[in-house]
């Protein structure tokens, strides 16, 4: 059985490009999210093995997601998704609970490997 996966993001060509680069690599990509509340809304829902998560989104920012995500399901698997230049806010996320991070723009094969690390 392929592993299933929620991707968190307020654009939605970034949504549908890791959509594609997972889809490709055999994964199952159960729901998108596009604001923090929704993203943990879809999570308390779909209960994936792996969420793909943006730093920078309206509403409720993707750190404040992987809190409320991680309080509500501490095994919760969670890859961070940010730019260039957010090192501090990746930092602040690991500690929030995300097991990973990839920097956009997004290299499948790094995307990948990050998945796969954070699925062990």
């Amino acid at each position: 059985m392929s592993h299933t996966v929620l991707v968190c993001d307020d654009a939605m060509f970034m949504r549908r490009m890791l959509r594609d680069i997972l889809t490709q690599a055999g994964f199952e990509v159960v729901g998108e999210a596009a604001t923090g509340t929704e993203a943990v809304e879809r999570y308390k829902q779909l209960r994936p093995d792996l969420v793909t998560m943006d730093i920078v989104m309206p509403d409720l920012d993707g750190i404040e997601a992987v809190r409320r995500i991680v309080d509500f399901d501490p095994s919760a698997r969670i890859l961070m998704c940010s730019a260039l230049g957010q090192q501090a806010l990746v930092i602040e996320a690991i500690r929030a609970g995300a097991k990973d991070f990839v920097v956009k723009p997004f290299q499948p094969s790094r995307v990948l490997e990050a998945v796969h690390r954070v699925l062990g």
